[in-house]
């Protein structure tokens, strides 16, 4: 197992611990990220939740041997049960975010109460360039937050940004040293500890009362889109040219 979890000072971490592979996500990863968020929640001696990846790396994105090999099928699949556990968690939810976050890497963090990012972190969702389309709410929650244009940016065109630019969009709080970051996480996630629990998870309610009922129902609309763009010829080139190490050739659809 990937995942590293453990409950210290009220904090429970989430570990994202598959170095080796770029901290790539297997369905495996996902469904002890969900099932630590589920516990998390019940837990009445955690108060809020961390979740981080390596000193270098955060998360490149899906691990693609593993989807393409258990592509998600319907919404028991365990990528949906962590989506759905970090919409659910009532307590707050911190992310540190060191080098690359890519898709849902960078797509969580839209779900998450508090984002901090290193100085050399860069973000991406380059589903279009696999053939496929945004998951986990970004269709909805990216341009509510950075505007038409900018999204178009990083959504159509898949561009890469900086952590930089994560605080200017708004999916970010703060930029800070790389070594910093973890750290600085921990103790904004630790500051729950002192504060009245049932007043901070009202807080959290009333302020995504309206956004959780829409993202979770653009979460069903993209799902439907992105299993039928699975099964794609777009998406097939696209992932036969990333295990081959060459460019996509999409110029002959339409």
């Amino acid at each position: 197992m990937s995942i590293k979890t453990a409950t210290v000072n009220g904090v429970a971490t989430i570990e994202i611990a598959r170095p080796e592979k770029k901290n790539a996500l297997t369905r495996d990863m996902y469904q002890a990220m969900a099932d630590a968020l589920v516990a998390a929640n019940a837990d009445k001696a955690v108060r809020a939740v961390l979740i981080q990846g390596q000193p270098t790396i955060f998360t490149s994105g899906n691990d693609l041997e593993d989807f393409m090999g258990s592509p998600p099928r319907d919404e028991d699949a365990p990528v949906f049960q962590f989506m759905r556990a970090l919409l659910a968690c009532e307590k707050p939810v911190v992310a540190a975010v060191n080098g690359a976050a890519i898709g849902i890497g960078t797509t969580m963090l839209l779900h998450c109460d508090f984002v901090y990012v290193a100085d050399d972190a860069r973000l991406a969702m380059p589903f279009v360039s696999l053939g496929l389309v945004p998951e986990f709410g970004s269709s909805l929650a990216v341009p509510a937050l950075m505007g038409m244009r900018r999204a178009a940016e990083k959504l159509m065109l898949g561009d890469p940004f900086t952590g930089e630019q994560a605080v200017e969009c708004g999916i970010a709080n703060a930029v800070l040293p790389a070594a910093e970051v973890a750290p600085h996480a921990r103790r904004v996630a630790e500051r729950f500890s002192r504060l009245a629990p049932s007043a901070v998870r009202e807080t959290k309610r009333l302020m995504r009362r309206v956004s959780n009922e829409q993202i979770a129902e653009a979460i069903r609309t993209e799902a439907e889109i992105f299993g039928a763009r699975l099964r794609s010829p777009e998406a097939m080139e696209a992932f036969q040219a990333f295990f081959q190490k060459r460019a996509p050739d999409f110029s002959k659809f339409d």
